[in-house]
């Protein structure tokens, strides 16, 4: 397929569409089974974080979904429930999904209503085609790379959402998890001159705030560990289409599918209007913290 298929596109994201919709009842049946320990499955053995049989279940749906209409010649898949992190090869296709089936995977245990999925199909490393379904609040955000990001409600209504003008550092508002803070993170965010801190679980609900306006700047940095590029390759997309940006702190563009899927470093999201500056003051503030 080539790249230049505007309408071949737009057929995919109408089936990605559908095939987030149909992931995002799987969990939500799951999340509103009730609370017994069988309904959930938890297993927390996994080396980074529990898993439940929703993950399993919705994963399961989506690859097969995907797979029956688009194939695995010309696509590859890379899902974080089947992906073998340890090898850390690239999926061997110009075109990749990239999925993350349970995005938020604690909140969906504790019942915070924060979780999501997020389906990307990405081109040579970058992503053209993005969904990021939050179940509980009865949206899935979608984009296509160069159309623009929408919001689709449960009764089919689809609304363009755009970020917000908020343009000065003093403006803006970080989003950030109540918890998953270590030192090095907490005084980065206490050193940048921003107006206020919201709360919010998983990376695709923070990226959803920032689209509706109620946050403007989400910071990934990593530490012992590193978020995957499941868990950025959909909510980039949906972000830069509506007017955000989404960069490491030194300006870089994000590549997914490159091998190595952790995200080591310092990652910036922002609403666009002040993002150099910002990556800047973070560069500047993780240089003195680590001279410290």
């Amino acid at each position: 397929m080539n790249i230049n298929q505007s309408e071949k596109l737009a057929e995919i994201l109408k089936l990605a569409r559908s095939v987030g919709w149909g992931a995002a009842d799987i969990l939500s049946s799951y999340y509103h089974g009730g609370d017994k320990e069988d309904q959930l499955d938890v297993n927390e053995d996994k080396k980074d974080g529990p898993v439940t049989t929703a993950d399993l279940e919705a994963n399961h749906y989506i690859l097969n979904k995907l797979q029956a209409e688009l194939g695995t010649e010309e696509f590859g898949y890379l899902s974080e429930e089947t992906f073998d992190v340890k090898k850390a090869e690239p999926v061997a296709n110009d075109w990749v999904w990239i999925i993350d089936p349970l995005d938020g995977t604690r909140d969906f245990i504790d019942k915070t209503g924060e979780y999501c999925l997020h389906i990307a199909l990405a081109y040579q490393g970058r992503p053209v085609i993005a969904i990021v379904a939050i179940p509980e609040a009865g949206k899935l955000y979608y984009a296509s790379k160069g159309n623009g990001t929408f919001v689709e409600t449960r009764d089919g209504q689809i609304t363009p959402i755009k970020v917000s003008d908020r343009s000065t550092p003093e403006e803006l508002y970080l989003i950030v998890s109540r918890s998953h803070r270590d030192e090095r993170f907490q005084k980065l965010i206490d050193a940048l001159p921003l107006k206020g801190k919201k709360y919010m679980g998983s990376v695709g609900g923070k990226i959803s705030t920032i689209l509706e306006q109620e946050s403007d700047v989400y910071i990934s940095l990593s530490g012992k560990s590193a978020a995957k590029d499941w868990d950025f390759a959909a909510p980039e997309l949906i972000l830069t289409e509506a007017g955000g940006k989404f960069t490491y702190e030194t300006g870089e563009p994000v590549f997914y599918n490159q091998g190595d899927v952790k995200k080591w470093g310092c990652l910036i999201a922002t609403n666009g209007h002040c993002h150099e500056l910002l990556c800047e003051k973070a560069a500047a503030i993780l240089k003195q913290i680590d001279s410290e």
